[in-house]
């Protein structure tokens, strides 16, 4: 899909889910996939973001933190999850 039709793909999904009014950071999202399915498989990237969002929501949900806070620490604590995998890899841990 040419990126051009990923912003209104994404607008018909959430809509979809009665969340228009969510905003989702598409290029971070796909930077977050990218670094996954180079780091570790490529099947890793679309379970790693589905798992990313998931407790992303929960906790917006259980009052923890805002949706953005909530989306910006689920990435970081992935791409720190990544980089002690890799580590590991290349210390034969």
């Amino acid at each position: 899909m040419p990126a051009e039709q990923l912003e209104p793909w994404v607008g018909e999904v959430l809509a979809a889910f009665e969340l228009s009014d969510t905003q989702v950071n598409i290029d971070k999202v796909l930077s977050l996939a990218g670094v996954v399915a180079h780091g570790v498989l490529r099947p890793a990237a679309p379970l790693t973001t589905f798992i990313s969002g998931y407790a992303a929501g929960l906790a917006v949900g259980r009052g923890q933190a805002t949706e953005q806070h909530a989306m910006e620490s689920a990435d970081v604590l992935v791409r720190d999850v990544l980089k002690k995998h890799l580590a590991a890899d290349t210390t034969g841990a």
